[in-house]
């Protein structure tokens, strides 16, 4: 399985997706440093807090690396059923269930992997900027990044699962644009913060979207053996 998923990050040339996920990165920081700048110059502090920052990160990079999570759906899957490609992948001596399996993995895998690196990184880089030019009020202590830990944590295995939900829509017609566009509808939902609380605060809500999200995968190949592509 995993020399499966390494052959087929390098046939779509992944590679691209890691970049992007590093400008990604830099782009939500400059975002962040840009709220608080402003905010100084107004006077009105929308980062009051390190708590307050920490779910702001957190919620950004969720939703980023969600929509992400949808156009390697496009790429791996849905395109290949587009374009009619998935019928030469289907012709090698692999199971094709076995190989679906190791795109959705790839997916999934991404999806985590990127949450959790990026909110180390974006974390570290603004929480030790933001102290050395005390852009936030009060500091930052050690146990509120160990509450804030669990969180992370969960929030990217829910967003893996979560992340499979497009999958849904892209293979109904094998739409692309239904893939990406179903993806930001769900984030849009889940994340809109309305006075400091969003749906993803409830936890069975990211938990029960996940399992959907599951459901749907396992839907997807479960008769892969017998359909005609």
């Amino acid at each position: 399985m995993l020399n499966l998923m390494r052959l087929e990050m390098k046939k779509y040339h992944l590679g691209s997706y890691v970049k992007g996920a590093i400008i990604a990165n830099f782009i939500i920081l400059g975002f962040l440093f840009l709220v608080v700048g402003i905010s100084k110059v107004e006077g009105d502090q929308d980062l009051e807090n390190y708590q307050v920052a920490l779910s702001v990160i957190e919620s950004m990079i969720r939703v980023v690396f969600s929509i992400f999570a949808s156009t390697l759906i496009a790429k791996l899957i849905i395109g290949e059923y587009k374009f009619k490609t998935i019928t030469l992948a289907f012709m090698y001596p692999i199971s094709r269930k076995k190989l679906i399996v190791a795109k959705l993995a790839i997916v999934m895998l991404f999806t985590f992997s990127t949450i959790i690196i990026s909110n180390a990184f974006i974390t570290t880089t603004f929480c030790v900027i933001s102290d050395k030019f005390d852009l936030i009020p009060n500091g930052l202590s050690s146990s509120l990044i160990l509450q804030h830990i669990p969180s992370v944590l969960m929030n990217a295995i829910a967003a893996s699962g979560i992340a499979l939900i497009p999958l849904y829509f892209g293979m109904r017609k094998y739409s692309i644009p239904a893939t990406i566009i179903s993806s930001i509808i769900i984030v849009s939902l889940t994340s809109s913060n309305t006075g400091n609380f969003t749906l993803n605060d409830i936890i069975f809500i990211p938990i029960t979207l996940a399992i959907v999200g599951l459901g749907i995968a396992y839907l997807a190949i479960r008769n892969i053996e017998k359909v005609d592509v």
